[in-house]
Order: C-alpha cells, then structure tokens, then sequence
C-alpha cells in the first residue's frame, strides 16, 4: 500500500502488541507505530500525536474499567478513528462497542488476513464488525435482535433486486469497494444504493442496516 499511516497500538500485554505491529508493517509498509499499555498514556499521546490515522484499542488494559475508556478516549479526541481489539467475543459488547462510538471492533484470535482485511476497511473510511459474531447466538438474541430492529417483509420488498443484492453483501461485513467489485458496478452506484437503502429501512447508518439484516433469508426475496 503507498500510503503511509501513524497507527497507536494500546494494549497492555508485549507479545500481543508485537504480533500486531507485525501484522501491520507486513500490510501496510511505511506506518509509523507508537505503542503504549495504558489509558492514561493512550490519551496524553492522543494529545500530542493529533495526526493520528487510527487507534487501536485494548478493553481490557489498566485504566479502561471496560467501554468507559473508549468514551474517555473519544471524548479527547473525537476526530482519531478508534477500534477496539479485544480477546472479548460477545456479540453485545462488539455493539455496544460501535455505539460508543468504535468505528470497528476486531478480535485477537482473528487470523493474520482478516486483521489486515478490517485495518484496510477501516483506513478506507468503513466500518468493520466481525460477521461471525454478529452473526451467532441463541434464539432469544435473535428474537431480540428482531424486535429492536425490525425489518418487515414490505420493508425488504420495497428494494430492487439490486439493492438487495448490495444490503446482502454489506452483512457480510463487505465494504463499498468490495461490493463494487463483486457485483460489477461503479462504486459511486454502491454508495447511492447504500443510502437508497437507508432510507427505505428507516435507518441512520450501515450499521444500523447490517444489524438489522442479521437474520435475513436473502434468497427468499431475491427469488422473485
């Protein structure tokens, strides 16, 4: 990649942030990396680097007391796109994580390509949520899932065929350039399906929508 990047790495354990470093020098060769073990340390840096491409988040290093680090962090610096890399694989916390404000959440037993894949969609401006924990659990989180994000059946009808298409591939977790590629179109029609999309499901955001179309059977709609 010829971009370069300045990345902060906050975790408090040594062999994690080296394995990280390395998945990052290996993908995206030139990016500077600071690393630190604590909060306190995360949010001085945050105050001296303000040039900062991304932060990568640790839940459970000394001074976090959990998600109430990630809202300290964005409270000082709102700007710094910040994801959370956690051993953690609750699909709960993974969305809380994104409502305080995470544009990402990764999780440390994540094979090497998949890291480089979220990093890459999270330098490029997209949201990354791990598909196979948004995608599991057990009835009663499915049904609740359901009943806080309700997608009708006329909802889903009101799409074309082709903004179905796009919705289906954004719950995989893809991004606007990989869907492009996928289904063959410009990525600029990507986009103005994804916000056609949006709006017909009454929702704010992508995130919003892929969660909503968790459980959704795509080929029943696309069928018709």
């Amino acid at each position: 990649m010829e971009s370069s990047y300045k990345i902060l790495i906050a975790d408090d354990h040594p062999l994690f942030r080296e394995a990280i470093s390395n998945v990052i020098a290996a993908g995206f060769a030139g990016t500077e990396i600071i690393e630190t073990e604590d909060l306190d340390s995360a949010l001085a840096i945050t105050q001296e680097q303000d040039d900062l491409d991304l932060i990568l988040l640790d839940l459970n290093m000394p001074g976090m007391h959990g998600l109430n680090g990630l809202i300290s962090l964005r409270n000082e610096a709102p700007t710094i796109p910040v994801v959370i890399v956690s051993a953690e694989e609750d699909k709960q916390v993974v969305l809380q994580a994104i409502t305080y404000g995470a544009v990402g959440f990764i999780t440390k037993s994540s094979p090497r390509e998949q890291m480089t894949e979220a990093i890459t969609q999270i330098l490029n401006g997209n949201v990354y949520l791990p598909s196979d924990i948004i995608r599991t659990g057990g009835e009663s989180s499915r049904r609740q899932r359901r009943d806080d994000n309700p997608i009708s059946p006329e909802l889903l009808n009101s799409l074309t065929r082709r903004q179905l298409l796009v919705l289906e591939r954004m719950s995989r977790g893809e991004s606007n350039k990989q869907i492009a590629y996928n289904l063959n179109i410009a990525e600029t029609t990507v986009k103005a399906h994804v916000s056609a999309i949006l709006r017909k499901l009454g929702v704010h955001n992508r995130v919003q929508a892929i969660l909503s179309a968790g459980d959704v059977d795509f080929s029943q709609y696309l069928k018709r």
